[in-house]
C-alpha cells in the first residue's frame, strides 16, 4: 500500500492506472476504521482493479458544539487495517492540503438533506457534500462505496452525483452490526459499558417498527410513536427522531398503503451518553395486509404478544 498526502500525487497515479485500463474503487472515510469500513474496502477490492481509501476528518461537517477536536483517531491502526483489506492507495491529506484557503464554495443538496439529520445539524450535509464532491473530483471516474448505516448521507451523495453528472457510480453497502445488533460506528468508542448495552435500543426500536408494518400497521405516525416508545423506556437514551420515510426521497410517509409490495426506510437517532448514534433498516410492506396485530397490540419493548403469529391471514 502506498500512502499519499498530496492531491496532485493522487491524481497523477490514478490517472495513470485508468489510462492503462484499470477500474478504480473509492472508500471515503474519516478514519478510526472498523469492520464496517473494512467491508466497504473488501467490496471494492472484489469489484475493482485499484482500491483507494481516504482518511480525512472533515471540519466542514462539524457544527460549533460538535466533537471535531475529540473525534477518535488512530492513524497507525488505520494503516494496518487498510493494508489487510487490500487497499492500494491510502490518501491522508492535511486540512491545509484540502482547504488551503477559506472555503467560499460549498455544495448544497436540497430535499433529501433537509429533514432528520439536516434539521438537527443544519450545516452538516453541506459540509459532507462539499468534501465528497472535492474527493470525487480529485479521484476522477470511480465506483464509490458508502455504508447504508448513514442512509441519509448516502441519499445526499447519490443525488449530488446524479444532479452534477459526476463520472461516478455510488454503491450502497449493507450496515455491519455487532452480534447484539448495534450498528458499527467510530463514535461507539465513546460509549461506557452501561451506555454500550443501552445503545442496542436503536435497533430494537427499528425492529419494533418493522414488526408493526409486517403485522398490518399502515399508519406512519403510529409506527413512529411505537419506535419512540421503545427508546423512551431506556433511561440512558434520549431520542432525537424516529422516522418512516420514502427510501428515495426520504420524505416522511404517513400512509404506507401505497407502498404495498415495496419497502420503506425506518430511521432513528438518539443521544446515548456522550455520542449521538444513528441507525436505519429497510422494512418491507406486504402487498396484501395480513390480519394480524397492529402497532397497538405490540409490546413497546418490540416483542409480540403471546398469541402473535408471523404468517397467515
Amino acid at each position: 500500500m502506498e500512502e499519499i498526502t498530496q492531491i496532485a500525487a493522487l491524481r497523477k497515479v490514478l490517472d495513470s492506472r485508468r489510462a492503462s485500463g484499470a477500474t478504480i474503487g473509492l472508500v471515503p472515510t474519516m478514519g478510526y476504521l472498523h469492520e464496517g469500513h473494512i467491508s466497504l474496502m473488501a467490496r471494492a477490492r472484489s469489484e475493482c482493479d485499484v482500491v483507494v481509501a481516504t482518511i480525512f476528518v472533515n471540519p466542514l461537517q462539524f457544527g460549533p458544539s460538535e466533537d471535531l477536536s475529540s473525534y477518535p483517531r488512530d492513524l497507525e491502526r488505520d494503516r494496518q487495517l487498510a493494508v489487510g483489506a487490500g487497499v492500494d492507495f491510502l490518501f491522508v491529506p492535511e486540512v491545509t492540503e484540502m482547504y488551503p484557503q477559506a472555503v467560499v464554495t460549498t455544495v448544497s443538496v436540497s430535499g433529501v438533506s433537509e429533514e432528520m439529520e439536516g434539521a438537527t445539524r443544519p450545516t452538516h450535509f453541506s459540509g459532507v457534500a462539499t468534501v465528497v464532491a472535492k474527493i470525487l473530483n480529485i479521484v476522477g471516474a470511480t465506483r464509490a462505496y458508502f455504508g447504508e448505516k448513514d442512509f441519509q448521507q448516502l441519499a445526499v451523495v447519490k443525488r449530488m452525483v446524479s444532479d452534477l453528472s459526476f463520472p461516478v457510480e455510488v454503491v450502497g453497502c449493507e450496515t455491519i452490526r455487532e452480534p447484539d445488533g448495534l450498528a458499527l460506528s467510530s463514535r461507539n468508542a465513546y460509549l461506557s459499558e452501561i451506555e454500550r448495552q443501552s445503545a442496542t435500543v436503536l435497533k430494537r426500536a427499528l425492529d419494533t417498527g418493522a414488526k408493526a408494518i409486517a403485522s398490518g400497521e399502515r399508519n406512519g405516525n403510529a409506527i413512529r410513536q411505537l419506535m419512540s416508545d421503545v427508546v423512551a423506556k431506556e433511561p440512558v437514551a434520549s431520542l432525537d427522531y424516529a422516522q418512516v420515510a420514502d427510501p428515495d426521497t426520504l420524505e416522511a410517509v404517513h400512509d404506507l398503503s401505497p407502498y404495498g409490495g415495496q419497502n420503506v426506510r425506518l430511521l432513528i437517532a438518539a443521544q446515548v451518553g456522550k455520542p449521538r448514534l444513528l441507525d436505519n433498516i429497510s422494512a418491507a410492506v406486504p402487498l396484501s395486509e395480513p390480519h394480524l396485530y397492529t402497532a397497538d397490540s405490540l409490546k413497546t419493548d418490540g416483542s409480540p404478544p403471546s398469541s402473535f403469529s408471523s404468517g397467515g391471514n
